[in-house]
This record gives C-alpha cells, sequence and structure tokens, in this order.
C-alpha cells in the first residue's frame, strides 16, 4: 500500500498516476478537487459534495483511496498549500473569504486565535519529549555561546530566543544575515559554540543553507520546527517539533515563543545551580 501524501504536491502527483483506474464518480471529485484547491482548502463537506455534483460519502472515500483517515485530514494539504503559496496576507484573505464566503468580524476572529492557541498549548507538553529537551539543554550549556538563526516568520522566535537568552547572561548571537552576511556570521561560529535554528514550512532557504554549513562543519545543531519530515531535521542533533494554531490559514507561533520561553529559563535554572556548586566547592577548599 502507497504511503499517505505528506503535502499537496505529492497528493497531486498521486491523483494524477491514479485517475484512470479510478471510478467515474472519483474522477469527477479529483477533476473538480485540483481544479478548486483554495476552495477545498476551507469549505465543508457538505458545500464541496454540492458544488462538485457528488454526494459526502464520495468526498470520504476519495480521502480513503489516497490513505487519508477521513477527508479533514486530506484538507488539511489543500490548506498548507495556500499557506505556502500566498504569502501575502492580503491575498489568504481573500482566498478564505472566497472559498467559506464569510466575512468574520474582529470579536469572532479573537475568540478563533485564542480557542486555536490555547488548544495548541495543552497540548504542548504531551507533544514534546523530554529527552529531546534535556539533550538540547546539554548543547547549549555546554556551548561557549549559543547562535540563533530564523528568518522570515521564524525571526520572530528567533530574536525571542536571543534577548531571553541575553538576559540569563548567555553568550548569544543573532544571525540576522544583515547585509546579505549569512555566510560571514555562520563562519563566525566557532566549533566550542551552538547554533539554533528555527523554521518552519515552507523552510526558507537561507535556514536550509546555515543548518548545511552547521553540519558541514560539525557544529552542535539544535532545531525548532514543524515537523520530522522536516529537510532541517535530518541536519539536526536534536529536533523539536512544534504543532502551531492555524485558523484561516494564518499560523500562529504561541507554541513556539512557549518554547524557546521554556528552553532559555531552563537553561538559566541550570547555570545558577551550576553556580552554586561552583561557590559550595570554593568555600569547601578555603576550609
Amino acid at each position: 500500500m502507497s504511503q499517505t501524501p505528506q503535502d499537496f504536491s505529492t497528493l497531486e502527483e498521486r491523483i494524477t498516476a491514479d485517475y484512470p483506474s479510478l471510478s467515474r464518480r472519483l474522477q469527477q471529485t479529483a477533476r473538480f478537487l485540483l481544479d478548486h484547491p483554495q476552495e477545498i482548502a476551507f469549505a465543508t463537506v457538505a458545500k464541496l459534495a454540492e458544488r462538485a455534483g457528488v454526494t459526502p460519502s464520495t468526498l470520504i472515500r476519495f480521502a480513503n483511496h489516497f490513505g487519508f483517515s477521513g477527508f479533514s485530514e486530506m484538507q488539511q494539504l489543500f490548506r498548507a498549500r495556500l499557506v505556502d503559496e500566498l504569502p501575502n496576507y492580503n491575498e489568504r484573505i481573500r482566498a478564505v473569504r472566497s472559498a467559506t464566503g464569510e466575512t468574520p468580524d474582529s470579536t469572532q476572529l479573537l475568540w478563533e486565535f485564542a480557542e486555536a492557541n490555547r488548544e495548541v498549548l495543552d497540548q504542548l507538553p504531551g507533544r514534546t519529549d523530554p529527552r529531546l529537551l534535556e539533550r538540547a539543554l546539554d548543547i547549549f550549556e555546554r556551548a561557549r555561546a549559543i547562535h540563533v538563526m530564523g528568518a522570515r516568520r521564524s525571526f520572530v522566535v528567533a530574536s525571542y530566543m536571543t534577548y531571553a537568552l541575553h538576559h540569563i547572561d548567555k553568550r548569544t548571537f543573532l544571525v540576522n544575515g544583515l547585509g546579505g552576511m549569512y555566510g560571514e556570521q555562520v563562519r563566525a561560529i566557532d566549533a566550542e559554540d551552538a547554533l539554533l535554528v528555527v523554521s518552519f514550512s515552507p523552510y526558507a532557504q537561507e535556514s536550509r543553507d546555515v543548518a548545511d554549513e552547521a553540519r558541514r562543519r560539525g557544529i552542535p545543531l539544535v532545531v525548532i520546527t514543524d515537523s520530522n519530515l522536516s529537510p532541517l531535521a535530518r541536519l539536526a542533533d536534536v529536533t523539536l517539533v512544534v504543532h502551531e494554531a492555524e485558523v484561516k490559514s494564518f499560523r500562529g507561533l504561541t507554541a513556539s515563543l512557549c518554547l524557546t520561553q521554556t528552553l532559555a529559563i531552563s537553561l538559566g535554572v541550570r547555570q545558577d545551580k551550576a553556580r552554586e556548586r561552583k561557590a559550595e566547592d570554593d568555600g569547601a577548599e578555603r576550609a
């Protein structure tokens, strides 16, 4: 049995390859889905079935054919495509309004964003392997300095992490590519340092290049990303996967900021304990 597609491009390839062998109704469904990807991203099964001229059960059967547990699971790939291919917020807003026929007011959006972010925060501790957290902290604690990199949307998380690490007195540098100097900043990373790269789909090329260079030079690398299938995950010594909230194709950063705050404060606690032990050892020697 073929593996369930993990992104829209793979799904599109599978639909194209399987199309000749599909039943007439499933072929009709396939044509509608590929012709109206923006509408598929947000509309309900009932509305899509009506538009496609098939029954809701046909849509579900179509999703099952390609290995999905239900239609909503397959629909997530259409939403991810919309986020990746429409980076401009105005274009996304227009796409959502066109697909759903809705114009949500500010209060409705506030409730939706708050509820979605509350849900991912509730799930974050259970989804995070404590052993990976400790391994990341081991790398950071041993490092002479920590270099932090995040491009585009991820820059918010990287800049906060840099700020937090400065406030626990950890030597830290933000790899910001100022003047296009990503390469020069990465070359300044010492073998005794560590690198944290934050990157989410569609994974900025700058982040990939920086992670590749760190891997090539043997620099300890921690990655915060959104999937174990991320191209950066295979390069990392430790990969921390974060699932962010998504409302109408707009993804949040709440869980990622919570995770970086946890890492920074946990490292601060470790450093404080280390200073206490050193003070006790020094006192014992003088005695």
